[in-house]
């Protein structure tokens, strides 16, 4: 599948963000853990260029734990401070503001040495749409501050939001780059739901999902859905019967069957899944 989604308001979030970014001392790029090469935004980390850098693995509950361990000793490897997360659960004091205290320790000291006292650590969390960010800051401030969804790009502008005396969070609307390298990278984008849904064939999404797990786990769809179907066809028309996915005329609904398998990975109902590991990706 080749696929493409980059929306006129991303340009100009990119433009907002590349100003932004010049007061910030650290980033913190939020990635989906079922996928993380893939999620990863280029442009970011060119922006990022200098600054002091943290990595999330959000949805890090929906992935294989084991993966998320080898990701983890991945992006510890190059460098990076690295957490997995739940955005859904307020672990931002217990994990995420030590990283945070840990990427500003060199900051702090700078500011030491030029008499600067008590300025508060400006922090950015960037990171494609639909991977968790507003649901994360939600947790923080413990109200629906940002707006949370399940469709990419509902945050639209940037917002301050302080978190305490000594940190500041600079909230980012969602953004891809121009141009996917591969198909690999649109393909696991698609699958989580990180680019609109309108412009992507549903049931050419759900295919290449189904070879996916007849590569890596056929167990995921027959526990699923209890079919015991070797061929994409198969798999959808299963999934059609047990789901009474029909039209008129008692014609099945592939479509919908699709939709209603991509739907069941996103939310969790396939099982863990991990789409990438670093071995594959290097």
């Amino acid at each position: 599948m080749k696929i493409q989604w980059y929306p006129g308001h991303m340009t100009k979030a990119k433009r907002a963000m590349s100003e932004d970014i010049k007061i910030i001392d650290i980033v913190i790029e939020m990635l989906d853990a079922r996928a993380p090469m893939a999620t990863s935004n280029p442009d970011i980390e060119k922006l990022a260029v200098g600054k002091s850098r943290i990595i999330i693995l959000n949805k890090a509950d929906m992935a294989d734990e084991r993966v998320n361990k080898e990701w983890l000793n991945y992006y510890e490897s190059k460098g990076c401070l690295c957490m997995t997360l739940d955005s859904r659960k307020n672990q931002f004091t217990k994990k995420l503001m030590p990283l945070i205290e840990i990427a500003a320790k060199e900051k702090r000291e700078r500011d030491l040495k030029r008499g600067i006292k008590n300025r508060p650590v400006r922090t950015m969390i960037t990171g494609i749409p639909n991977v968790g960010k507003s649901t994360l800051i939600n947790s923080i401030v413990g109200k629906a501050m940002a707006k949370t969804g399940n469709k990419p790009g509902v945050t639209k502008g940037n917002q301050w939001i302080r978190i305490n005396k000594s940190v500041e969070l600079l909230d980012t609307p969602g953004i891809l780059w121009p141009k996917f390298e591969d198909e690999h990278t649109g393909e696991m984008i698609a699958f989580i739901g990180s680019i609109n849904d309108m412009i992507v064939d549903t049931t050419e999404l759900a295919s290449v999902f189904i070879e996916w797990c007849f590569k890596n786990d056929e167990s995921l769809l027959k526990e699923r859905y209890d079919i015991a179907g070797n061929t994409v066809e198969e798999v959808l028309k299963e999934i059609a019967i047990k789901r009474s996915c029909l039209k008129k005329g008692n014609e099945y609904d592939y479509e919908k069957a699709a939709a209603i398998l991509i739907q069941d990975f996103r939310e969790g109902k396939l099982g863990k899944i991990s789409l990438e590991k670093p071995k594959e990706v290097e």
